[in-house]
């Protein structure tokens, strides 16, 4: 069960007196029952806020759905947990003080050491160390124990089986790893601190369920059972006082920003109901007075060529072969003629041939199961268009499917195309199901998994220069401010500086005057004048001569400066358009090398009653999946596409998420499907075309668009 920031959590008990026919809401995942509707609303809340812990691996911050997972994959594992060494680690867990990671280590340490039957150990033999098993105990007595063990092969196929004294098996490693340990030692208790285990489990393995001397003085009892530490439980009451305290001190009040103080709870002391925190699951989404009108999804297109219950194999073989192509060496075709030539009849068209040609290449060149097959019935390995059936009729009987061998007696009298949408897409979707379990494909696979994460290494390395260097640029601008701020302080300080010790030298020539006695002569004063005229003229004259320079200078050298200005802002302006460009450019680029990439196509998201929405690029439709897979559609124009996005309520989980997808591929969509909608177009006008010389001259079949497919021709096969 879950615990609630790491404590126990209590189910809530189902209404009494309940009837038969009374309208309740249940909870999916822990069936609880609920007669008032904002009751179920608020447990649900409750139960989608990351406040959960797994109780068996410890992990924090999980849903309750999510804690339950991973609470079910850890008891999965925990299972592993050899039965031989389960009562050992049992009795060193009860009433044990020490953390979690410590005892894991205790534990691992002592279990180093035991033995068991069945464990897989290395022993000594010829001077030297080989892997063996151990099968059963021989001898047994305080001084010597004596094995029966199995030497193992490095395929750890028994060769030969001896008996091997205890000192001379060495187990290096333990049989589990230390995170199983840990979540076994979770499972098996019910507390921690000390460690007490579940009273059932110890009284199966015989362990004393008895609370030891040394710790009783240690621990607080309550109903016969370990409650808590003394120590803890005072640092408990202390926390809890204080609480109680602040609570009483600030009872119904809360105190705002600006200083105001607002009560919290009614006259009546009900509390408030607290607003709901969107976005919920869709289901529970309510309808409120500010929401806009949502209107119903759009009904999708289903005019498929093939059955509905083959659309989803269709679509995934094709998928397949597109994404792989350059593995497959298998020329790229469109999904239309793809599942015309599923439903064509007469012959086996081009296409089809191509495809089962080249999986069943790839199954040969794995060295696998299907080329023991075909070498059993001495056949040349290389497949060409008139021997393929054979090495297809090789891989029916391989297989042994029941819904399959069937047609093998259709596929070797050479009448493929009489079989059903059915048989060939089923055919096809198990081939590439041995093709996805090849060694070659998953090669394959780790060399694109590999360039995808140097693209975003290399992505990411140039996001982290361009930062680095607007940062520079931003640091230098900022350190040539602070250059030209303190330039112009010192310039004022020097002016100011100037004025003073002129002032100072006035002062202190006046002071001179007035202690000396003396009175300047005419003589000096004259001189002093005259200077001063010179220098007045001196500067008028400059100041003319400026002026009349400037009076003087040509139009034209200003509208050449003005011209020289304007360059140099359009060149800016156009490094600036250049970089932006490039910038642009080099996501794009990147964001095309992924695509080609591609490791699979995954759905891009959900519509509120788990209805799947998926995107090929290839195909540019958007494609409709009930949430049984039984139903198949698309959408095929860019209005379509708006009325999707607009019936779609971003309150709920499913939906808002599918929305965040939809409106970051959207310009890409449109752009398919504006380009899909204009070769519709030109194929109907080409059909049309056809048709009308059809009635005056007989055209050739293979002219007219609707039979395309029989045109295919694979550019990429091998000689």
């Amino acid at each position: 069960m879950p615990l609630l920031k790491r404590k126990p959590f209590s189910l809530a008990e189902p209404p009494k007196d309940l009837e038969p026919n009374e309208l309740v809401y249940q909870v999916r995942f822990t069936k609880e029952i609920f007669r008032d509707y904002q009751d179920y609303l608020n447990r649900i809340n409750l139960y989608r806020q990351r406040v959960w812990v797994c109780k068996v691996t410890g992990k924090t911050s999980l849903t309750y759905e999510e804690a339950l997972v991973s609470e079910k994959k850890a008891v999965e594992k925990v299972q592993q947990f050899p039965k031989e060494l389960m009562a050992p680690a049992l009795h060193v867990i009860q009433y044990s003080m020490l953390s979690l990671k410590d005892l894991a280590d205790t534990i691992a340490e002592k279990l180093q050491k035991r033995l068991f039957v069945g464990a897989e150990v290395y022993g000594r033999k010829e001077n030297g160390l080989f892997p063996c098993k151990i099968l059963k105990v021989l001898e047994e007595v305080p001084e010597r124990i004596l094995y029966e063990v199995a030497w193992l092969d490095k395929n750890k196929k028994v060769m030969e089986s001896s008996s091997v004294k205890g000192k001379d098996l060495l187990q290096r490693k333990l049989p589990f790893s230390r995170a199983v340990l840990k979540s076994f030692i979770r499972e098996s208790t019910c507390r921690s601190s000390p460690w007490v285990l579940h009273d059932k489990l110890a009284r199966h393995h015989g362990i004393s369920t008895d609370l030891p001397e040394e710790l009783r003085s240690q621990v607080f009892f309550k109903d016969g059972q370990v409650v808590c530490y003394k120590k803890r439980r005072k640092n408990e009451e202390d926390r809890k006082s204080g609480m109680e305290m602040k609570k009483e001190s600030g009872e119904n009040k809360k105190r705002l920003f600006d200083g105001t103080v607002m009560k919290t709870k009614k006259e009546d002391d009900q509390p408030l109901e607290e607003p709901i925190k969107y976005p919920i699951d869709d289901l529970l989404v309510q309808p409120g007075p500010e929401d806009p009108v949502f209107t119903d999804h759009p009904s999708p297109s289903r005019d498929f060529n093939v059955p509905m219950d083959c659309v989803g194999n269709l679509l995934m073989v094709w998928d397949f072969c597109s994404s792989f192509s350059g593995l497959l060496h298998l020329w790229p075709f469109s999904l239309e003629d793809f599942g015309n030539a599923i439903c064509h009849k007469d012959g086996s068209p081009v296409l089809l041939v191509e495809s089962h040609a080249a999986l069943l290449r790839l199954l040969i060149e794995d060295n696998g199961e299907y080329l023991l097959a075909v070498q059993k019935r001495n056949r040349k390995l290389k497949i060409t268009m008139i021997n393929w059936t054979e090495y297809l009729c090789d891989f029916l009987e391989m297989t042994k499917l029941p819904e399959l061998c069937t047609c093998m007696a259709t596929v070797k009298r050479g009448h493929y195309g009489l079989l059903d949408a059915h048989a060939k897409l089923g055919i096809l979707r198990e081939l590439v199901d041995q093709v996805l379990q090849t060694d070659i494909f998953k090669e394959k696979l780790d060399e694109v998994i590999e360039q995808r994460q140097e693209l975003g290494a290399t992505r990411r390395g140039e996001a982290l220069e361009e930062a680095r260097r607007k940062r520079e640029e931003k640091e230098q601008l900022k350190a040539e401010f602070d250059a030209n701020g303190a330039t112009d302080q010192q310039c004022v300080e020097s002016r100011e500086g100037v004025t003073a010790n002129d002032k100072h030298s006035k002062q202190n020539g006046h002071m001179e005057k007035r202690r000396n006695g003396e009175v300047l002569s005419s003589h000096q004063g004259k001189a002093s004048r005259n200077c001063e005229s010179k220098l007045m003229i001196t500067t008028s004259k400059k100041k003319a001569k400026r002026q009349n320079s400037d009076m003087d200078l040509p139009s034209d050298k200003g509208k050449d400066s003005s011209r020289k200005e304007g360059l140099e802002i359009l060149k800016d302006d156009k490094r600036e358009a250049t970089k932006k460009r490039s910038k642009e450019q080099r996501k794009e680029y990147y964001e095309r090398e992924m695509e080609k990439r591609v490791i699979r196509t995954n759905p891009l998201g959900r519509d509120r009653f788990y209805n799947r929405y998926w995107w090929f690029r290839r195909d540019g439709r958007i494609f409709f999946e009930s949430s049984d897979s039984k139903e198949w559609g698309y959408y095929s124009s860019k209005e379509e596409l708006d009325a999707l996005m607009g019936s779609l309520n971003i309150k709920g989980e499913r939906e808002r998420e599918l929305k965040k997808h939809l409106e970051k591929f959207f310009s890409r969509i449109c752009a398919e499907l504006q380009k899909r909608s204009k070769d519709m177009a030109h194929k109907i006008a080409l059909e049309e075309a056809v048709l009308r010389r059809s009635t005056r001259v007989r055209a050739p079949p293979r002219q007219n668009p609707a039979k395309s497919f029989l045109r295919y021709v694979n550019k990429w096969k091998e000689d």
